[in-house]
């Protein structure tokens, strides 16, 4: 019998994450009808159209568009709209992603209603509890059925938590599916000639994560050690509008104006945005999904974070974890630029075939 699955996304990191798993559900017609469900998290067109776009995504079958909001309020809005599309479509599988608002309201949306959740990115943990990607993470890998994990050390957490052996499946990084696939098209970008930027000879800067840009000394401390580094290395910084907004609340884009060799820059596309990551000297971020990307790329990876949901990135990759003061940063910098980094390597099971070894799963 032909199975319904329901592939949720939500927020940039969702998208691809999805792609792949939807285009290898899609060459088995016979035996899987797929839906992309779309919470609309992300709403901005430079957050959400131009990644579907770039990686080929279909417009969805369901949105929902909730917007922005609290954690309650957002989190509320997709499990009231998602409840809905789940009575009306009655879907076999929901598979969601990561880490976000959405993967924890559609998997308890569908759990209530007796649909069985997969959870791609399952075990990855920071062992942070004031993040809220921690609780979302810990929420549906509760109740999830089948949990699809990235790397070993996943699966040892999960293990630890009590989750059943046989639920636990080793699948490897989908993230680096999406890197394969388009890394092509990414190298023949044209970003680095619209910006008069060339390789090697820029630092790439990402930062939205609330701990960082919701307060002033932390946003403020990190700005003062941007300045620092820009006297000896360009910075390209594509400003995610939620830092866009917290420095003009804050009083801090003169501050930003005056550092003349920093580019800010709108968010960029996906193929724009893997241009950058693989030319860049070193990359200052604290987002998961660049944490990895760079490990791939085997770029340096400075991330402005206590702690890290992907340390399979520090011990085997590229990354390294750096407090949240100025001369920290400005330090863990200048070694990169004084030639001061280790040779990472690429952990096992990232190599492109994620989304074959997920698809198996619910084949056989």
């Amino acid at each position: 019998m032909k199975k319904k699955i329901h592939l949720v996304v939500g927020a940039r990191p969702n998208f691809m994450k999805m792609a792949p798993l939807y285009r290898e559900f899609s060459k088995y017609p016979a035996e899987f009808e797929v839906k992309l469900i779309h919470t609309g998290q992300h709403y901005d067109e430079r957050m959400s159209d131009f990644f579907f776009n770039d990686l080929g995504l279909p417009k969805p079958d369901i949105y929902l568009g909730v917007g922005s909001g609290t954690h309650g309020e957002q989190t509320a809005r997709i499990m009231e709209r998602y409840e809905q599309s789940l009575l009306e479509d009655k879907p076999d599988i929901v598979i969601v992603a990561g880490d976000v608002n959405s993967t924890a309201a559609c998997a308890i949306d569908a759990v209530k209603l007796h649909i069985p959740v997969a959870h791609l990115e399952a075990g990855l943990r920071s062992w942070d509890r004031t993040m809220p990607e921690e609780i979302n993470r810990l929420l549906t890998d509760s109740i999830a059925e089948w949990l699809l994990t990235p790397s070993i050390d996943a699966n040892i957490n999960l293990q630890n938590e009590g989750i059943p052996a046989e639920k636990i499946h080793l699948v490897g990084n989908i993230m680096i599916d999406s890197l394969c696939e388009f890394k092509d098209k990414a190298k023949a970008s044209e970003i680095l000639e619209r910006l008069k930027i060339r390789a090697g000879e820029y630092c790439l800067i990402t930062l939205h994560r609330p701990g960082n840009v919701d307060n002033f000394a932390g946003l403020d401390t990190i700005i003062s050690a941007f300045s620092q580094i820009a006297e000896k290395i360009k910075l390209v910084f594509p400003i995610h509008p939620r830092t866009r907004k917290q420095l003009t609340a804050f009083g801090l884009d003169d501050k930003v104006a005056a550092i003349k060799n920093l580019l800010l820059i709108e968010p960029a596309g996906y193929y724009d945005f893997i241009k950058l990551q693989m030319e860049s000297r070193f990359i200052i971020t604290d987002s998961g999904g660049v944490q990895e990307e760079s490990t791939w790329f085997q770029i340096p990876c400075l991330t402005l974070r206590p702690n890290t949901e992907r340390p399979i990135t520090i011990t085997e990759g590229t990354n390294q974890l750096i407090k949240l003061e100025a001369k920290d940063i400005v330090t863990a910098a200048e070694k990169i630029l004084a030639g001061e980094t280790r040779q990472g390597k690429i952990p096992d099971n990232w190599d492109g075939k994620t989304a074959q070894r997920v698809a198996a799963i619910f084949r056989d």
